[in-house]
């Protein structure tokens, strides 16, 4: 072989060697947008479609609505109710989880025996079927023979009404929520905190601080982005809420008066109920993702100034404008 056919191989192996490494991410990637829009995309530009349709499971395609499966929505008492249902449900699980899965998490990274069996037992609630969880809990918090409800009997206290209430439904449905998530989230609080470098831990021990202030003025300011994370997620999730609510009773329903009846369950029933109006419950998927875009970036905005709020940039700011 020639020099000139030697140096043209060798030209043409440097072009492919330049295009492999190009265009190989984005082969590696690919796969991932396929699926997605696949599964993601085309249904929620479909939904977007359905939701200004007067589209019923049974007769199909039945001509336009524009926007009047919106105002029937936005007019109804009961989507207002399953709002309010949702945030008080969302509020009274992701507080409680938050703080729950962080001090588990940083016991768990203290020096235990067997830390991998409890590190793991951790997680089994996770793993649990939300119908099992259910029927558990169904026990625990039934009106006339549960178990909480007869401990108060048997100590002269008068039964809680936990599927006839308001309030104490949301408790219990709560309860359901931060039982089965509290210990996914602790495993993820337990990976940031051993990504902590140990010298920065160490140094504030040397210096006098106690374990306590060592953990809420050292780990918990360093656990910021994992805490903007789970916030964002738990938000997401806590928002879409259907699970737990729709299995509380065996109806389904949300209560006689919807007391625990979810935006999600409400979608479901105007899909599936009696009406089977899939425009009206596509317009609910709508509204339901708005709002939930809306939250993860007001949490996104407010988590973002907390964690920028303690750097040393931003406190040495705040000295120069005062």
């Amino acid at each position: 072989m020639s020099r000139s056919a030697a140096g043209r191989d060798l030209t043409v192996r440097q072009r492919l060697s330049k295009l492999d490494v190009a265009t190989a991410p984005y082969v590696y990637i690919a796969p991932f947008f396929l699926l997605f829009a696949v599964i993601g995309l085309f249904p929620m530009l479909f939904t977007a479609y359905v939701s200004t349709r007067e589209y019923g499971l049974l007769s199909g395609d039945a001509g336009p609505a524009g926007i009047d499966n919106y105002a029937f929505v936005l007019t109804n008492d009961r989507f207002f109710i399953g709002l309010r249902n949702t945030f008080s449900i969302f509020l009274l699980s992701s507080v409680p989880q938050m703080v729950a899965a962080i001090a588990i998490a940083a016991v768990l990274n203290a020096n235990l025996r067997a830390r991998t069996f409890w590190r793991m037992g951790v997680l089994l609630p996770y793993v649990v079927a939300p119908v099992a969880v259910s029927l558990i809990f169904g026990q625990i918090f039934a009106d006339q023979s549960g178990v909480i409800n007869a401990v108060l009997t048997s100590i002269g206290l008068d039964p809680i009404g936990w599927h006839s209430e308001v309030l104490p439904s949301h408790i219990a449905i709560a309860t359901m929520v931060n039982f089965r998530w509290t210990g996914y989230n602790t495993l993820i609080f337990l990976a940031a905190m051993q990504a902590i470098p140990h010298d920065v831990i160490e140094a504030a021990i040397v210096d006098g601080a106690s374990r306590w202030r060592t953990f809420w003025h050292v780990t918990v300011p360093m656990l910021r982005p994992t805490i903007m994370f789970v916030v964002i997620t738990s938000t997401i999730g806590g928002l879409q809420i259907f699970d737990e609510p729709r299995l509380y009773d065996s109806a389904g329903l949300g209560g006689n008066s919807r007391q625990w009846m979810t935006i999600a369950m409400y979608m479901y029933e105007l899909g599936w109920g009696p009406q089977r109006n899939l425009g009206r419950a596509s317009a609910v998927a709508w509204i339901l993702f708005a709002i939930v875009v809306v939250f993860a970036l007001l949490n996104f905005w407010l988590t973002s100034r907390i964690a920028t709020s303690g750097t040393p940039v931003a406190r040495s700011r705040k000295k120069a404008r005062a």
